[in-house]
C-alpha cells in the first residue's frame, strides 16, 4: 500500500479524532467510542458516536464504519488516542487504511510499555492474533509539540498510509491548547463526559 502524498498540509486539514469512554471491567460489556471531526487544531465541526466490546475484537470495524458513513467527505486523517480501546480491543491501523484510503496517525503521551502489554494479553485466548495487530503498528516515534501558549513537550506516534514527516507536521498543526492534538483531546473529554456525567482527566 502506497502512502498518501500531501503536496501541502493546510492548517485546517480535516481530522477525525477518536477515543473511548471509561468503563468497568467487572460489569460493562461495551463502552462508548467518540469521533470528533476537527479542522486542524482550530475548531470542532462534528461528533460521531459508536459502541465497542470490552476486550473484544470489533474496534477496527467500528472505526471503519465511522469513516465510511461520515458526511464529511473531505476527511483527510483519522487520529487515534493509542491503539488499544475498551481494554484490549486493538486497532489494526493497516486494515483501516487499506479499506478507507484514509491515513491513520496514532498518538500517545508516553512510550508504550510493550512488555507489560504483552504479558497482559497472554491471559486472553487469542493472544497471538492481538499481539500481531500491535506489531503491525510499528515502533512509536517521538515528536516535539508546542501549545499556542508556549508549553512544550513530546508525544509518540505510529502511522499508516502517510510518511513520517507529514504525520509529524499534522500532529504539530493540530496541537494547540494542550500538549496533545485537539481532535483526540476533545474526543476524550466528550467520551468521558457522556459516560461519567462530567469529563475527567486528559487524553
Amino acid at each position: 500500500m502506497n502512502n498518501i502524498k500531501f503536496r501541502k498540509i493546510k492548517k485546517e486539514i480535516r481530522i477525525l479524532g477518536i477515543d473511548d469512554g471509561p468503563f468497568d471491567f467487572r460489569k460493562d460489556k461495551k463502552t462508548v467510542i467518540i469521533g470528533v471531526m476537527f479542522r486542524g487544531g482550530s475548531f470542532m465541526d462534528g461528533v460521531m458516536k459508536r459502541e465497542s466490546d470490552v476486550d473484544g475484537m470489533d474496534i477496527t470495524r467500528t472505526i471503519i464504519d465511522m469513516l465510511k458513513k461520515t458526511r464529511h467527505k473531505d476527511l483527510r486523517i483519522v487520529m487515534l488516542d493509542g491503539i488499544t480501546y475498551a481494554g484490549f480491543n486493538i486497532v489494526n491501523i493497516r486494515e483501516i487504511f487499506k479499506e478507507t484510503h484514509i491515513p491513520v496517525i496514532v498518538v500517545v503521551r508516553k512510550f508504550p510499555d510493550f512488555e507489560r502489554i504483552r504479558n497482559a494479553l497472554k491471559h486472553l485466548d487469542d493472544f497471538e492474533e492481538r499481539w500481531k495487530v500491535i506489531e503491525i503498528a510499528g515502533k512509536p516515534k517521538k515528536v516535539k509539540v508546542e501549545s499556542i501558549d508556549g508549553r512544550k513537550g513530546f508525544v509518540y506516534i505510529q502511522k499508516c498510509g502517510i510518511n513520517l514527516s507529514d504525520a509529524k507536521a499534522i500532529v504539530k498543526i493540530s496541537t494547540t491548547r494542550g500538549l496533545i492534538p485537539e481532535p483526540i483531546r476533545l474526543a476524550h473529554i466528550i467520551a468521558s463526559g457522556i459516560v461519567s456525567g462530567e469529563s475527567r482527566g486528559n487524553a
